[in-house]
């Protein structure tokens, strides 16, 4: 599936991962794990790489985060990331579990 991503889809992917790591304020050791797993699994250039770890320091802005603008044969494969990434550390989160509720909700409307 990720080679099937355009080279800005694997990016607005990891931006919507990476912004779900954050939803409790906090990115866990076994989050930051998965996000690599990931990475490894692109075909990203090295400034993306760059850009994505400086998302592990600090969230993303919200500005692109829009997930109705997200092809709609990718949604399935950005939830189970996003799922992935919130339930990595075994425990999520009551914030984690609303984002993700309306996450859903956007990408089905």
């Amino acid at each position: 599936m990720l080679s099937q991503l355009s080279s800005n889809d694997r990016l607005r992917l990891m931006k919507f991962v990476c912004s779900f790591a954050w939803a409790d304020l906090e990115i866990q050791p076994e989050e930051r794990a998965f996000i690599a797993r990931l990475i490894r699994g692109l075909d990203l250039e090295r400034g993306e790489e760059i850009q994505i770890h400086r998302w592990l320091d600090l969230p993303p802005a919200p500005e692109g985060l829009d997930p109705t603008t997200i092809p709609v044969e990718h949604r399935r494969f950005f939830v189970e990331a996003v799922e992935g990434v919130i339930a990595s550390d075994g425990h999520i989160s009551p914030e984690e579990r609303e984002s993700l509720a309306v996450f859903k909700k956007l990408l089905s409307d």
